[in-house]
């Protein structure tokens, strides 16, 4: 039981560490929150609830994801190597594809609230 405890106390480290470090993963949360702002004031469904939160988690598990993978390899490899270099930018290139599908799904949600006020 002691060991379950450790690991979600250390995957909480993790992520408080990857908000304190990362400059894209304050970005993503400060996003994350005016999205919340504009759920609230649009009135999502539940269902629209739900597609915002799951992209919340992709995004936000991507960037973590990539932030590991250029950890590991700058611990690896210190010094500039092309297999390195596409190793970060594959999993830079993750992320944006997250981020994309995650900026699709918000205009698909908030568009037509948005141009039914005018």
């Amino acid at each position: 039981m002691r060991s379950l405890l450790n690991s979600f106390k250390y995957a909480f480290i993790g992520i408080l560490s990857a908000f304190k470090t990362e400059r894209n993963m304050k970005i993503h949360v400060a996003i994350m929150l005016l999205v919340v702002i504009c759920g609230f004031i649009f009135h999502l469904n539940l269902n629209e609830w739900l597609h915002c939160l799951t992209w919340f988690v992709i995004v936000i598990s991507a960037e973590m994801m990539n932030t590991s993978i250029e950890e590991t390899v700058d611990l690896a490899m210190p010094k500039f190597h092309e297999k390195a270099k596409l190793a970060k930018d594959i999993a830079a290139g993750g992320v944006l594809l997250a981020a994309i599908g995650a900026v699709i799904a918000g205009l698909l949600i908030f568009l037509p609230k948005i141009i039914a006020l005018f």
